[in-house]
């Protein structure tokens, strides 16, 4: 049997996908680059929020008008959190498969395949892989036991993300995380290290360390700094990301271990969302805009290379013009060097879902885009700072040659990422190679010799 997976969502998501892949390769399927040779569809679906979606269902949609012959398989956030209501209307999907379990993927797919009519019918939750949750807090989810060093990776060459927790326990009003994946449950820190340790043996050189808030990983401030403490003594070359940290709850021994050990990257994702004294105890968040600001300054205080990624909702309940005032002033005090920012989605079972003084989209629309269009110079301001330094770059993909002005070839060029730039979210690296072989996945110093809008233009040392 040959399959085809449709990746869509964050990072935590994609982990899951390269799961079920492991799980389909080790039962004897074969995973296809093409859906056209595929006996089956799998759509790894994203529930976060309302346009996300749209764009899985969608994706199903498309595929059953494209290949009404073939199989399709919903799987992922959406398929966890509707299953029963998409039963009932999304006729185009064949089966549903949620997030609890994926080790289970083979035998729901076997399932699937064999059934004459559509597999969603005679299927029951638990064999979907959607469960109760149960006592899910006090264990850990079963499918970290399979979080394998040799599963396929869907990332770009030599990068690769460890997921380290499942689910959350920050319970921020207007997020639909913890009604799809529980509580928060931590693997524990062996099991991880010794998944670096595979994925170093890989050839894999930046282990991107993910969770829903890897801050709150084992619930304590010790909790992460004694998980990176563990990694620092893998040995070898290679980087250390620190993807999403929550910032009411940022644990600041992380600044000791990046100050001692350069392979922990200094780059922070630390979504802010709001800084306004009436929005962010709305959202359910408890820090202050002072408390923030002071943090990001502790953190450029102690590490002057510190790379801040930020992200921004706009046009939550009851948001007036002076909460969005007090956000843009936010924004021009801590002068993130990344920032996204997302309007507010109305998600059911969400304390959210029930407040009044909703904004109008029109509105939050407006709001999204002067917060984008006054982040510009920044972000271009504070990536002139690296024009001149000799960096490290993890090279990609190859995509062209390059030319002086007077026609004469320079080499090939290169797409990469330097440590200010973490996967698909921020801009790239683009190297002149000079005509040097190179290789997809390794690490290479070069000198940033000019900034061309978000990206890097630098050359080979």
């Amino acid at each position: 049997m040959r399959y085809y997976l449709d990746p869509f969502g964050c990072a935590k998501n994609q982990v899951d996908a390269e799961n079920m892949m492991l799980h389909l390769d080790r039962a004897g399927m074969i995973s296809v680059s093409d859906a056209a040779n595929a006996d089956l569809i799998i759509v790894n679906s994203c529930g976060f929020i309302e346009s996300a979606k749209r764009e899985s269902i969608n994706a199903v949609l498309c595929w059953r008008k494209l290949y009404p012959e073939k199989k399709i398989l919903l799987a992922g956030c959406l398929a966890q959190r509707y299953a029963k209501e998409l039963a009932g209307t999304l006729s185009e999907a064949d089966g549903f498969f949620g997030v609890e379990d994926v080790t289970k993927i083979a035998e729901a797919v076997e399932g699937l395949m064999g059934s004459r009519e559509s597999g969603k019918l005679g299927m029951r939750n638990e064999e979907l892989g959607i469960k109760e949750r149960g006592s899910l807090a006090n264990r850990v989810s079963s499918h970290f036991s399979f979080a394998s060093s040799s599963r396929p990776l869907l990332s770009l060459p030599g990068s690769a993300y460890v997921k380290i927790s499942e689910g959350c326990d920050n319970r921020c009003s207007y997020c639909a995380i913890p009604l799809i994946r529980g509580p928060l449950r931590c693997r524990i820190v062996p099991d991880i290290a010794g998944e670096c340790r595979g994925l170093l043996a890989r050839g894999i050189r930046e282990l991107c360390i993910i969770g829903q808030d890897i801050g709150s990983y084992r619930s304590g401030n010790s909790g992460l700094p004694e998980l990176l403490n563990a990694i620092a003594e893998i040995e070898g070359d290679f980087w250390v990301r620190l993807l999403y940290m929550h910032p009411d709850h940022f644990p600041l021994p992380v600044l000791d271990i990046m100050e001692r050990d350069p392979r922990f990257l200094p780059y922070f994702d630390i979504p802010f969302q709001h800084s306004s004294p009436a929005m962010l105890p709305a959202m359910n968040r408890h820090g202050t805009a002072a408390a923030y600001i002071a943090l990001v300054e502790t953190i450029r205080r102690r590490i002057p290379s510190a790379v801040i990624r930020t992200t921004f909702l706009l046009g939550f309940p009851g948001e007036t013009d002076a909460d969005f005032a007090a956000l843009l002033d936010f924004q021009q005090k801590i002068r993130a060097d990344w920032l996204g920012c997302f309007s507010w989605s109305r998600e059911e079972g969400t304390p959210a879902y029930v407040m009044k003084g909703r904004v109008s989209k029109k509105i939050a629309a407006k709001r999204q885009r002067e917060i984008e269009e006054k982040q510009i110079p920044i972000t271009g301001e504070n990536m002139d700072r690296f024009v001149g330094q000799t960096l490290d770059v993890l090279l990609e993909e190859q995509f062209g040659d390059d030319s002086e002005e007077n026609g004469k070839p320079e080499g090939k060029l290169w797409l990469g990422r330097l440590y200010c730039h973490a996967p698909e979210v921020d801009g790239s690296a683009v190297v002149l190679s000079d005509n040097l072989e190179l290789t997809a996945g390794t690490i290479i110093p070069c000198r940033v010799i000019a900034r061309r809008g978000y990206d890097c233009l630098a050359r080979i040392v």
